[in-house]
């Protein structure tokens, strides 16, 4: 054996693929002089794979390509687990599931009777006083809520000078009434037995309260946990409005329209939705009180008043206020389609807040506040202190 090798023929290529995947080169039988054989496997070529084969300076260029896709796939995480993009809104079926209207329209509601939890000047009446005094009563097509307005018994003019307008058989004021009148004017807050977890509410607002120091409001909350479950303002009218109506989201810690991309015709006031942050103000959007029709009470209720759609739902929570003559067709119709009526006037997306988190279990409220927080919040500002400089 001259050359001390005895080549062995390869294997079949199906065998060889499985073993001998890494080398293209059968293996040799090296046979030494001594006669003793063994297996030596053959020498692989370098290879651009290989990184031990390549010169520093690529080494060097690898690894700085390394570093650069690193930080890439460290940004595009973060930016996954960051904030939401604003969502689509995509088109939602609505169909009719209940109707508060008419004669049987306080029958869906509580009357709350507690002490005010905003501090207002106010004595909010139970149902049988409530309807005793007027404060509210319903027609097959009007529902009225509304504030005692009675004078002191003791300060109506005498009867023999034929001023008599002020009598009346249940005195709303003065220390002897029941509840005490002295420590505030009777009032109503009405509060829905059910409670609601999303969906488009609709709310025909014919008339709303205004004046120096009236608070109305129409609002959704959970009032046993608030501010856990959070707060949806729908529509208050503090003193006269005159900055236009608020429409506003109240939550606990966490929940903020900072920095999020808004589609709305309003003005933002605020944009910490957290109730421990500038005095409960919320993240508050404004009417735009350009539209005169909507934003100033004397003008919105001389036509009519106007139409409030709510639609609350995981992408987020949305307000229009549409003026009588404006109201969408087929909300006319029964047949609510959001995604075609235009810029909302309030709009709260959920890229800084999980909406199904922060928003549970609401009750529907209406209620008419004298004085109060948000009152003594705007007092100022509102033009009402040139009217009474001492107050609040």
């Amino acid at each position: 054996m001259p050359s001390h090798v005895i080549q062995v023929a390869p294997v079949p290529e199906s065998h060889e693929t499985r073993a001998t995947k890494s080398s293209s080169r059968p293996y040799e039988i090296v046979v030494s002089r001594s006669g003793r054989g063994f297996i030596r496997r053959p020498r692989k070529d370098k290879s651009w794979w290989d990184p031990g084969s390549w010169p520093k300076s690529v080494c060097f260029a690898m690894g700085f390509i390394l570093i650069v896709l690193a930080i890439v796939l460290a940004c595009a995480l973060t930016q996954e687990k960051g904030p939401k993009l604003y969502p689509h809104y995509a088109h939602v079926h609505y169909t009719l599931r209940e109707t508060y209207e008419g004669e049987t329209f306080f029958h869906h509601f509580n009357y709350f009777s507690d002490i005010d939890p905003s501090h207002g000047f106010v004595n909010y009446l139970p149902r049988q006083l409530a309807n005793r005094l007027n404060l509210t009563y319903a027609t097959p097509s009007t529902a009225i809520v509304r504030v005692d307005t009675s004078l002191d018994p003791r300060s109506i003019p005498d009867a023999s000078t034929g001023s008599t307008a002020f009598e009346r058989v249940d005195p709303g004021l003065g220390p002897q009434s029941i509840p005490d009148a002295s420590t505030g004017r009777f009032s109503v807050r009405l509060e829905s037995k059910k409670q609601y977890n999303g969906g488009l509410f609709v709310f025909d607002v014919k008339h709303t309260p205004y004046a120096c120091g009236a608070w109305p409001a129409l609002w959704l909350t959970d009032p046993s946990n608030w501010p856990e479950n959070g707060e949806i303002d729908v529509l208050e009218a503090v003193n006269e409005a005159k900055d236009g109506h608020l429409m506003s989201l109240h939550t606990r810690d966490g929940c903020s329209m900072a920095r999020a991309e808004r589609h709305m015709s309003g003005i933002a006031q605020h944009d910490e939705c957290d109730a421990s942050k500038n005095n409960n103000a919320g993240c508050a959007v404004a009417t735009n009180i350009s539209d005169l029709a909507v934003s100033i009470d004397p003008l919105h209720n001389a036509q009519g008043g106007s139409i409030m759609a709510l639609e609350w739902r995981d992408d987020g929570i949305r307000i229009w206020q549409f003026a009588r003559d404006a109201i969408p067709k087929d909300l006319v119709r029964r047949m609510p389609n959001p995604t075609a009526w235009g810029m909302p006037a309030a709009d709260f997306p959920n890229t800084h807040c999980h909406i199904p988190s922060y928003f549970q279990n609401h009750s529907i409220i209406v209620n008419i506040n004298l004085c109060g927080d948000m009152v003594y919040a705007t007092w100022k500002d509102s033009g009402c202190e040139s009217r009474d400089p001492s107050y609040p």
